[in-house]
């Protein structure tokens, strides 16, 4: 398996607006209208790659934890012409099977994934209540066939950071993945 790192934008980088169909629960998912106050997590994600299939319970998880306490919204941006396991359809259906209670949105044209310079799928952004980059980087540590246990332990520390308004730690290594599939 091939695998890319995120790109690590540097912290403080503002959240890049965007409006996008939400595949699973229908409707236009807007950056603006997440959650206002309180921490959003952005998640670039897709169906076909091994990286997110071993992380995708604890990526439910985290969403029904976090619930009412940070936005979470999941973006898929791979070409789904060449990958149709990352069409919304599929995605719907992966939506439903895992239990995701936080909206998963299609960016056809790629263009959020430009502005947001995702490289990896899983990538993480996690922006303050101002929308300021606090965090972006890997779940955890744990990556298929490496033994340890799939539990988010860096995003869940950045995010008790956050709500707990203590800093987040600046020593944050990168997310590990399949490459976008760009178009």
């Amino acid at each position: 398996m091939a695998a890319v790192e995120s790109k690590m934008l540097p912290l403080g980088t503002p959240a890049p607006d965007f409006a996008l169909p939400d595949v699973a629960g229908g409707g236009l998912i807007r950056m603006s209208e997440i959650a206002p106050g309180q921490p959003l997590l952005v998640m670039f994600l897709c169906r076909h790659c091994p990286y997110v299939v071993h992380v995708q319970q604890e990526l439910a998880r985290l969403g029904r934890d976090y619930q009412g306490r940070a936005g979470i919204v999941a973006i898929s941006s791979n070409d789904a012409a060449a990958y149709p396991l990352d069409s919304p359809p599929s995605l719907r259906a992966m939506a439903v099977e895992q239990g995701f209670v936080f909206p998963v949105c299609y960016d056809e044209t790629q263009a959020v994934a430009r502005a947001y310079a995702a490289a990896c799928t899983p990538d993480f952004f996690l922006f303050d209540a101002a929308r300021k980059l606090a965090y972006r980087g890997q779940l955890d540590a744990s990556r298929p066939g490496n033994g340890i246990p799939v539990d988010g332990r860096d995003l869940r520390a950045a995010l008790d950071a956050l709500l707990t308004g203590r800093p987040v730690n600046p020593v944050q290594r990168p997310s590990l993945g399949c490459s976008l599939k760009w178009k």
